[in-house]
């Protein structure tokens, strides 16, 4: 689950940075169909999710059972 989460909260910091750098991505286009506002919760929505799954995720053990 953590590692999920990474990817998620990585996806979320990309569409912040793709976003600020104005770099116009075909397949992600549909971030802006709803609108600036909708956009915007999208982008946070994901980095808060990649978060939260990253903090509830449990931690690997090195021991094996």
């Amino acid at each position: 689950m953590r590692a999920l989460g990474f990817l998620v909260l990585l996806f979320g910091i990309a569409l912040f940075a793709i976003h600020f750098l104005e770099i116009d991505v075909e397949f992600l286009r549909w971030v802006n169909t709803w609108g600036e506002g909708a956009a915007w919760g999208i982008r946070g929505g994901a980095v808060v999710l990649g978060l939260l799954m990253m903090a509830g995720g449990k931690k690997k053990d090195g021991k094996k059972k």
